[in-house]
């Protein structure tokens, strides 16, 4: 579900599980576990992609239904231990961004250093709350640490996805690439980012990010319980599959 590739001292990350890249258990534990081994092995910056037409397309929302609660208390907390190891990777991460990046795929996105999108069809949003759901404590720290102040609530509230030039409009993405140079482009701003010497970036890198870290670290152990709890109840499973057959169940 991931593959590793170095180009010329950048490690090239991409998820590829198919269906959109959605993020169920399987993909999430390989994430995470990739990215210790990027951490432990390597030294050089790292490059987050997808396969296809999509970056991530959010949580593999059948799966959330069909787990039944138990599974829950698997599945969201390997959702927020990827996106911690995400936030703490110490090295320069940038995001190639090959298409939709939705929910939690757009959240994976937030958390790279600098985001460069794919010009193209693709659309990008937050749409936990049309799914009915409400953020993981690390995914909603990470939005609010990476999306400007004045377009955030409206941002989550609406659950607006945006194409790639209103995207840039709004900050969630750096810079807008041709699809043929998107990682080309990614692997030149990684090495730019990496020339910085590896502890300064390091330190730097933490200073931007200590609210964000500060805020999640304090408020997961208590808030993600009881948001697990709401993703299991009979209303927030009703809405997630109200949900998949407004969406997924129309393409079919």
């Amino acid at each position: 579900m991931i593959e590793l590739e170095d180009r010329d001292g950048v490690t090239l990350l991409r998820m590829v599980r198919g269906k959109g890249n959605a993020l169920n258990l399987e993909l999430l534990e390989a994430l995470d576990g990739a990215l210790v081994q990027v951490e432990v092995e390597k030294s050089g910056p790292l490059v987050i992609t997808g396969q296809g037409r999509s970056f991530s397309a959010g949580m593999d929302l059948p799966s959330v239904t069909g787990g039944g609660p138990d599974f829950l208390q698997q599945l969201l907390p390997a959702l927020s231990r990827a996106l911690r190891r995400l936030v703490l990777f110490p090295r320069p991460m940038i995001a190639a961004v090959n298409g939709h990046a939705i929910a939690g795929g757009a959240i994976i996105m937030l958390a790279a250093d600098y985001r460069l999108l794919e010009i193209g069809g693709a659309q990008i949003g937050l749409t936990e709350l049309a799914v009915g759901v409400p953020f993981p404590t690390w995914a909603f720290e990470i939005a609010r640490a990476a999306i400007p102040r004045e377009h955030f609530a409206r941002l989550l509230y609406t659950a607006a996805l945006v194409a790639p030039t209103e995207a840039h409009a709004l900050g969630l993405v750096d810079e807008l690439v041709e699809q043929e140079l998107l990682l080309d482009r990614a692997c030149a701003v990684a090495r730019q980012l990496g020339a910085v010497p590896a502890e300064t970036f390091a330190i730097t890198k933490r200073q931007i990010r200590a609210p964000l870290i500060e805020a999640a670290e304090r408020r997961a152990p208590t808030d993600d319980q009881a948001i697990i709890a709401n993703w299991a109840s009979e209303t927030s499973q009703q809405a997630i599959r109200d949900f998949v057959a407004r969406t997924i169940g129309q393409k079919k």
